[in-house]
């Protein structure tokens, strides 16, 4: 996958008037490449990972994910971001569902059988070195890993990974341990 962003601008309307989080943004990313988005609060980090995963659309420019244009149908949107994996500062578990079944649910979205599902998010969990937590539920895990299952989930179905201050609510020691697994 390469993604390639053109010349992206984003305006929000407030009731405070306009806010312009991107101001022409033109970034270009090859498969294999990791790229660091860094800024102050508020400089537009996140609404510039949310225009590449679709969730908002750019006010001017585009984002090319493979030379596809962000042009999408609803049903050829859903499409694209299964491509895309997200990991968010608050893990965003499901708390009702175990390990496992965390990993599972964005192949089970993908049309997967259970069985192969099941299968994929046990090698996730080996390589995040959780397999062994499979049937716990996150709030019998620590804050690391729980975004070490949140890493396995996020890479089940994806050819683009994308992490929004993945790491801002843990430790540094725990910090260093999630930075070297990504």
């Amino acid at each position: 996958s390469s993604i390639l962003i053109q010349d992206v601008s984003k305006t929000f309307e407030t009731k405070d008037g306009s806010v312009q989080a991107l101001n022409h943004v033109s970034l270009s990313i090859e498969t294999g490449d990791i790229y660091g988005i860094i800024g102050m609060s508020g400089a537009g980090k996140s609404t510039l990972v949310r225009c590449m995963n679709f969730l908002e659309v750019p006010s001017e420019g585009k984002v090319l994910i493979e030379e596809n244009p962000s042009e999408f149908s609803p049903k050829e949107l859903r499409k694209e971001r299964e491509k895309i994996g997200m990991i968010f500062q608050h893990f965003n578990l499901l708390m009702q569902k175990n390990v496992l079944e965390n990993v599972c649910f964005p192949l089970y979205i993908q049309g997967k059988k259970k069985a192969e599902a099941r299968a994929k998010a046990l090698e996730l969990l080996e390589i995040v070195g959780l397999a062994d937590r499979a049937k716990a539920y996150p709030a019998q895990l620590s804050g690391g890993q729980k975004q070490r299952v949140a890493i396995a989930r996020a890479l089940a179905p994806i050819e683009i990974l994308l992490c929004d201050e993945a790491t801002s609510a843990l430790d540094p020691q725990t910090t260093s341990s999630i930075l070297e697994l990504l």
